[in-house]
């Protein structure tokens, strides 16, 4: 009898029947529900609705949490803080029109290319922060992040990991071309961009002009095909100019040299 009670017991406590069947947020809050139920004289049908309300929202939260974690975004400055009339040339109207997200609903691609200290990194963080608050599911990762994450992997786990690549809503790859990459590491790349084509959207960086790829990838047979699987539906936009990088390097040593 002591046993059939002990086994029984979990389900005589509130919270614990509640987590049991999917509740997180209410269980471990429930004395305050109950005394806000109480005070405000809820009705049954309005004690249901906020539970229902509560824990929603509580999803939706730790829902955007882990898309956020997850995506790799990291810290960034928001576009409120790029300087527009920095780069002597910039498509604005093309920039904020993928900051709308058109692109991703219409699973086409967005190209930036431009020299270092541009900002397209932080254009490209600020579109997927916004996907990922527009319910999205994104991962920000370098090239080169990207093949040594794949290159070692045998048949299947490579398998597994290209799934997950095609699989999300938006893969946004930073610095194509910034190194000096072998055959393999191409068709690595190829591989996720094809997987990709005509179905998920891509974000890509690159401070090379599309017909230098040959030298970074010196001996791969697969740039001309992995060129038209990217730029087949993208938008394609330049920024040129001056590092913004250096030009603050100069005004703090500047300073530096003013202060008494």
């Amino acid at each position: 009898m002591s046993s059939l009670t002990s086994t029984m017991s979990p389900m005589n406590d509130l919270p614990a029947q509640l987590k049991h069947i999917g509740l997180k947020t209410i269980p471990a809050n429930l004395d305050d529900f109950l005394a806000r139920a109480s005070k405000a004289r809820w009705s049954p049908h309005m004690l249901l609705e906020q539970l229902a309300l509560e824990e929603t929202q509580d999803r939706s939260r730790r829902s955007l949490e882990r898309r956020l974690r997850v995506s790799g975004i990291k810290k960034f400055k928001p576009m409120a803080a790029f300087e527009w009339n920095w780069p002597s040339k910039v498509e604005r109207e093309v920039i904020e029109r993928a900051l709308t997200l058109d692109f991703v609903r219409e699973a086409r691609n967005f190209v930036l290319v431009g020299q270092n200290g541009l900002g397209k990194t932080m254009i490209a963080k600020n579109i997927c922060h916004l996907a990922v608050l527009a319910g999205c599911s994104v991962l920000f990762r370098s090239a080169a992040a990207i093949v040594e994450d794949l290159r070692h992997e045998m048949f299947e786990g490579r398998r597994r990991k290209l799934r997950a690549y095609g699989r999300v809503d938006l893969l946004r790859i930073d610095e194509i071309a910034y190194l000096s990459f072998d055959d393999k590491a191409a068709d690595i790349l190829y591989e996720v961009i094809n997987r990709r084509y005509e179905h998920k959207s891509l974000i890509v960086t690159t401070n090379r002009a599309f017909k230098e790829w040959n030298q970074v990838f010196p001996n791969a047979t697969c740039i001309a095909t992995l060129l038209d699987r990217l730029l087949h539906h993208a938008e394609v936009t330049r920024l040129e100019g001056e590092s913004y990088r250096i030009r603050e390097s100069q005004r703090e040593a500047t300073a530096r040299r003013k202060k008494p």
